[in-house]
């Protein structure tokens, strides 16, 4: 018998997790933006990454956040976690970009 390793359907929450993993790796310089060509199926996706991961990874990154900040020199890793809230709650639907990019600021 054979059976599939990876259902078909965890592909995008794969491909968003290799994304947040290389935003966490690196954030300085980076941004992330809204991608209006992403449809009905990423929000979907987005509503059951929130249930199931999303609100976890954000509240770590606030806690961890604020810790950060206490000191003098954890605060550009600070601000760096405070980036990371957005992508870790809905990360279906956007993309990262270098800051210096002219639509990073769209």
């Amino acid at each position: 018998m054979l059976v599939d390793p990876a259902p078909r359907g965890a592909i995008p929450f794969g491909i968003a997790s290799f994304r947040i993993a290389g935003y966490a790796l690196w954030p300085f310089g980076r941004t992330t933006v809204l991608r209006h060509d992403a449809g009905v199926g990423s929000a979907v996706g987005n509503v059951i990454w929130i249930i199931f991961a999303g609100w976890w990874l954000a509240l770590g990154h606030i806690v961890t956040g604020l810790a950060l900040c206490v000191t003098i020199i954890g605060i550009p890793f600070g601000i760096a976690n405070f980036k990371m809230i957005p992508i870790s709650l809905v990360p279906l639907g956007r993309d990262i970009v270098p800051t210096d990019q002219p639509f990073a600021t769209r």
